[in-house]
């Protein structure tokens, strides 16, 4: 007898792009608009839309009858209620690394009955992410600040401190954690980035500088601030080979190409 699921609701974008990336996707019965937008192949699946990990609910679970609801931080305690209130069978992520995103597809895999294929998925990302380590050897480590969020001022996660290193460059402040537009303009980073959550590609550069009175930091001064497309850095799943070139070409221009979902500030 087969525990394969069958029905899947997704809550959460990284997991969708995961399930696609396994050759999944048509067990998937409902997932959030955000997941439509990362993954576009939804569009031709005609499934339901529903709340997300942060706003879950359990009468639209229980609506689309799944087997196996998939969701992953940030959770809302009274979120995870109505997960639970569904009735369904859930697995919660929370990766914080690139170790535990590897392990997130790898328990995802093994529960699709798709094992083999959650290596492939895995082994992939890291050759990719290797061969720009591999690349960025010997040159300079220019100090980048990444921001996942902008008021309040939040640094990216942790799995982004991983890949901008592996791009070489320094991550400056701590992965994660509030801080202070004066503690950024103090450690004078090389390179900004700004990722914020939700906001696609739509980060306004040029008046975060300005309000935040940031115009005398080196990244500023050498017009290295950039804009990366939000699930290219904050989607925990394969798509982060795609921050991972952004960040080499905004880190290391001179030796990676310029790659769509990079946007450079525009100041005289």
């Amino acid at each position: 007898m087969s525990y394969t699921p069958c029905r899947v609701v997704s809550l959460q974008p990284s997991a969708t792009v995961i399930l696609r990336d396994l050759g999944k996707l048509e067990y998937l019965v409902a997932c959030t608009k955000y997941c439509a937008e990362v993954c576009p192949e939804i569009m031709d699946l005609r499934i339901a839309i529903v709340a997300d990990s942060w706003t879950a609910q359990s009468r639209q679970i229980a609506d689309a009858q799944p087997d196996l609801v998939i969701a992953a931080v940030p959770y809302q305690e009274k979120a995870l209620a109505e997960i639970l209130k569904s009735g369904a069978r859930f697995l919660g992520l929370a990766p914080k690394s690139l170790a535990d995103i590897y392990s997130d597809i790898a328990a995802i895999a093994g529960i699709m009955d798709a094992r083999d294929e959650g290596m492939r998925v895995i082994n992939k990302m890291q050759s990719e992410i290797e061969a720009v380590r591999v690349q960025a050897e010997g040159l300079s480590k220019p100090r980048l600040f990444c921001e996942e969020w902008g008021k309040p001022l939040i640094a990216s996660q942790r799995w982004v401190a991983e890949l901008v290193e592996a791009a070489g460059g320094e991550f400056v402040g701590a992965p994660g954690v509030q801080t202070s537009f004066a503690e950024i303009e103090s450690a004078a980073p090389d390179v900004i980035i700004a990722a914020w959550c939700g906001a696609g590609d739509r980060v306004p550069l040029e008046k975060i500088i300005h309000t935040r009175n940031w115009e005398k930091i080196p990244a500023v001064e050498k017009k290295r601030v950039y804009c990366v497309r939000d699930e290219y850095l904050n989607t925990p799943a394969p798509t982060l080979v795609r921050g991972l070139h952004a960040l080499a070409a905004a880190i290391h221009p001179e030796r990676f190409p310029q790659v769509a979902g990079l946007r450079c500030i525009n100041i005289e």
